[in-house]
C-alpha cells in the first residue's frame, strides 16, 4: 500500500526561483524535487541539532569529573530518593 503524498506550497520571489530552478536543472531533477530533497534536508539537520547537546572544553570536563567521581547527594535528594522509593519501591 502506497502512502499518498501531500502538497506543500510557498510563495517565493521571482529571484529565489530563477535561482531554485537553475539548482535543480543542474541536478537534473524538477523544482519540486529539488524543493522536497532540500527541504528534507535542512528538517534532518534540524532536528538533529535540536537533539544534539554541545558542551564546552571545559564544561565536558566537568562532566567526566562529575561521572568520574559523583558527589555525596544532598539531604534533599536523600529526601527525594526515600519519597521514590517509598512511593514506587526500590530499583
Amino acid at each position: 500500500m502506497k502512502a499518498k503524498s501531500k502538497r506543500i506550497e510557498a510563495r517565493v520571489k521571482p529571484d529565489t526561483l530563477v535561482l531554485v530552478q537553475r539548482a535543480a536543472e543542474l541536478q537534473g531533477s524538477s523544482v519540486s524535487e529539488f524543493v522536497v530533497a532540500a527541504a528534507e534536508t535542512a528538517a534532518r539537520r534540524t532536528l538533529e541539532e535540536a537533539s544534539t547537546v554541545r558542551l564546552s572544553v571545559e564544561d565536558q570536563r566537568r562532566f567526566v569529573e562529575l561521572l568520574l567521581n559523583p558527589p555525596q547527594p544532598t539531604p534533599a535528594l536523600a529526601r527525594a530518593r526515600a519519597a521514590h522509593e517509598a512511593l514506587i519501591g526500590q530499583p
